[in-house]
């Protein structure tokens, strides 16, 4: 018989002490989903370990792997998974070798489609242990499947396939526990109808992650040095911190409808953030006093407002929605893929202590950390080097549970010198010996008690492990559930439609995240690079556009985020067609502060623009060096170009630096910039030029009564503006007439009165130069937002 051979051969490998012991009861392991990603990575590696961990226990044990495949394809999809399994590197190869023979031969494969194969199941395993003569224990069901497919399996489950009396169930339930406070609710209130609550385990697989896990317990054993010290007069702030630097590129169907606070924050985060603020049970192992003990920190919570989040978003992530999710080039995502959230307790012990919990994708490292920052009063007149620098008490007081990666590259309890000597537990940790020169949040690792797993273990062997030892206290209740979606189901509620900051990704993030608190609310410290931040996030079918006629030209009107939306969509549209036509597209831009919004939009938001094949020229730029960031082509590069995949050869700045001299005119600047554009542009015809309006009428670099540009022949002249830097060059109204189309955009309340007066003049360039903007054969498109339409 199977599991009597299994037996014998661990027997005879000197594992059990006899073959009485070993029949003390049975457990079956039903694992659904065990050909996805998170069985392949995670659960049958924990699962093989509990084997080796408790085969000596007196339980025999079978592995039941169960999906909607079909037979032969599944068993081999599955067997390809166990085949890999790897022991510890403690366990000796001859044992590893046994186990691992062992633990396949337990393991098959069931497919799970219908009432009927869970009836199959049932009757499977009844006739296995009725053949082996063994008493059933009790049964393991873990759900490695979508939250939507719960209810079906928990039916099935419940009606065929619970085990006799006398034995236990146990239903293990894997994030994400609904997207908000409703649905939370309901997807409770469906498996309550099938389970009790003492059967249900949800899994948070950070509370397996072993400093997580320690929080507690270093809290219970450190009482004599921490009762003093862990309150509001003594602790500056707390932060909570998960970075990661990969994006979520493949994971876009699940991260659109949850993003990082739902992934992260409401559940990882707030767990270690219950560890800490919580009041300390008597018995921190007890899970109901555990459990009370958290809900009341939840009842002390402040409410969570809008002005205790900043949100971003890295650049990449909208065109890896577009593709993956097939949404078309004008769908805007508001998904935050980085949050930083400020938390207040109105306890007595941590009132107007900042709690910070922060995460993100694509950011610079990947790390996890627990952080208390302890004031320090003290200050030291003595040289540092004329000190035992270990204990100074002038250096910051820090207590770290460093969940993994980062610099350490390994779980970790770090506590300072000047601080005190931690009483950790002998047995299951230890304290690092040989400092080396890292340096952790900027004092080097020989200022701090610094202690190490003696076996580092993945979370999810821990946290099944502790399912089979039915330890609670490790896992998600219904009520702290429900507690922690109330917590934070209003503040998603109000920034559903706020607005994202753009970052990068990576090192390139620079101090773009960077954010501070200021009178209780959290913001970015450094000014977002010039763009529209409109908080209603709107997206193109929310569009309610005004199209008429202004000058006897097209109109289009809307509130500003929308209209340049448009915009940058009819760019995109006219430069296809030209592309389609004659293999390139033409595109003169006028600088100022007005195309700045517009430059960000095409670069963030329209992946497919045929950039390759298009030229950009500039409409005007000022007489200085084109470093300087007065310099139009300075805005151009930060805003677009740097962005975008324009070849270098396709980029025409103007030539107002010649010869160490700018806009000299003997240095002929404006004829070889005209000359360029007759060689490449045909019939010295843009197919799109981009203008802007001046307060005073100008447009381009083309003011009231100017000498040169408003009439004439001449293709690029120098001007003079009225303001600093005086000297600009421009094109000339005869070039930008010949264009195939011109865009005018105007934005602003303080263009109101501009925009009014010349809706009434005639042609009149050498008083109104935008009123002699009159294409010869071409298109003029007027874009003027509300402000600058209606005041």
């Amino acid at each position: 018989k199977m599991l009597r051979r299994v037996l014998c051969t661990v027997l005879f490998m000197g594992a059990l002490p006899s073959l009485a012991e070993a029949s003390q009861g049975h457990i079956s392991v039903v694992l659904l989903g065990a050909t996805g990603d998170l069985a392949k990575k995670y659960l049958w590696q924990g699962l093989f370990q509990l084997y080796i961990d408790q085969v000596s226990s007196g339980h025999s044990f079978t592995f039941h792997g169960a999906a909607l495949t079909a037979l032969e394809p599944g068993q081999r999809l599955m067997f390809d998974v166990l085949k890999k399994l790897a022991c510890p590197p403690d366990e000796p190869p001859n044992r590893c070798a046994v186990l691992k023979d062992q633990f396949l031969k337990l393991s098959q494969y069931h497919q799970l489609k219908s009432a009927e194969n869970y009836t199959v199941l049932n009757r499977q395993i009844e006739t296995l242990l009725h053949q082996e003569g063994l008493k059933e224990a009790g049964r393991i069901f873990y759900f490695s499947v979508p939250p939507f497919a719960y209810t079906d399996i928990a039916r099935h489950i419940n009606s065929s396939c619970r085990p006799p009396p006398g034995a236990w169930l146990r239903v293990v339930l894997e994030k994400p526990f609904g997207h908000d406070l409703q649905s939370a609710q309901q997807l409770a209130a469906e498996l309550k109808s099938f389970f009790r609550e003492e059967e249900m385990y949800r899994v948070d697989h950070y509370l397996g992650k072993q400093a997580i896990a320690h929080i507690l317990p270093f809290r219970d054993q450190n009482r004599q040095f921490l009762d003093l010290i862990w309150n509001r007069h003594h602790v500056e702030r707390v932060e909570i911190v998960l970075k990661e630097t990969v994006d979520a590129k493949g994971r876009t169907s699940f991260y659109e409808q949850y993003g990082v606070i739902r992934d992260v924050l409401q559940n990882h985060l707030t767990e270690a953030l219950m560890f800490l603020a919580m009041e300390l049970p008597a018995n921190v192992s007890r899970a109901e006093e555990v459990l009370q003990c958290k809900l009341q920190t939840f009842r002390s919570l402040r409410r969570l407002e809008k002005s205790s989040v900043v949100l971003g978003q890295y650049r990449a992530y909208a065109s890896q929605v577009q593709e993956e999710l097939q949404k078309a080039q004008s769908y805007i995502s508001t998904t935050p893929t980085f949050a930083g959230v400020l938390i207040h307790s109105d306890s007595l012990r941590w009132e107007g202590v900042p709690f910070l919990l922060t995460s993100g994708k694509a950011l610079d490292e990947r790390v996890g950390y627990v952080r208390v920052l302890f004031k320090n009063r003290a200050y030291c007149t003595q040289s540092e080097t004329l000190r035992d620098a270990g204990h100074s008490q002038c250096k910051a007081k820090q207590i770290i549970f460093y969940i993994g990666h980062g610099a350490l590259n390994t779980p970790a309890v770090l506590v300072s010198r000047n601080l005190f000597r931690p009483v950790m537990p002998q047995g299951s940790w230890r304290e690092a010996v040989g400092q080396s020169d890292l340096h952790i949040f900027g004092q080097p690792l020989s200022d701090y008690y610094v202690y190490s797993p003696v076996k580092e273990r993945d979370a999810y062997s821990v946290l099944i492990s502790n399912i089979y030892h039915g330890r609670k206290d490790f896992f998600i209740t219904t009520e702290n559930l429900l507690a922690s979606w109330g917590f934070w189901t209003p503040l998603l509620e109000s920034i559903s439609q706020q607005s994202l900051r753009l970052y990068p990704g990576g090192v390139e993030n620079q101090h773009l995240l960077d954010f501070e608190m200021v009178s209780g609310e959290v913001a970015f410290t450094g000014a977002e690079p010039v763009q529209l931040l409109n908080p209603s996030r709107l997206t193109p079918s929310d569009y309610k556009i005004i199209q008429s006629k202004f000058r006897q030209s097209p109109l289009v009107s809307a509130w500003a985020e929308e209209l340049v939306s448009q915009l940058a969509s009819d760019i995109e549209k006219t430069a296809s067609k030209a592309v389609a036509s004659s293999g390139q597209f033409h595109l003169a831009l006028s600088g100022g502060s007005s195309p700045v919004v517009l430059f960000q939009r095409l670069a963030r938001r329209h992946y497919a623009f045929p950039w390759k094949q298009t030229h950009i020229w500039l409409v005007d730029e000022r007489c200085v060096p084109l470093t300087d960031t007065e310099s139009n082509f300075f805005s151009l590069h930060n805003h677009l170009l740097q962005s975008v995949r324009v070849p270098y050869f396709n980029v025409h700045p103007m030539p107002v630096h010649l010869n160490q001299r700018l806009c000299v005119e003997e240095d002929g600047g404006t004829e070889l910039y005209a000359k360029e554009i007759m060689a490449l542009v045909a019939n010295a015809s843009f197919d799109l030029v981009l203008l802007g309006v001046g307060s005073d009428g100008h447009t381009a670099s083309l003011f009231p009564h100017s000498e040169n540009g408003l009439e004439g022949t001449q293709a690029v002249v120098l001007t003079e503006s009225p303001v600093k830097p005086h000297q600009r060059m421009s094109l000339s109204l005869a070039l930008i007439n010949k264009a195939r189309h011109v865009f005018v955009l105007v934005l602003g309340k303080g263009k109101h009165e501009i925009t009014t007066l010349i809706s009434r003049v005639g042609h009149e360039p050498r008083k109104w130069p935008i009123s002699g903007v009159r294409p010869s054969s071409g298109q003029l498109v007027w874009y003027v937002d509300y402000e600058a339409l209606l005041g």
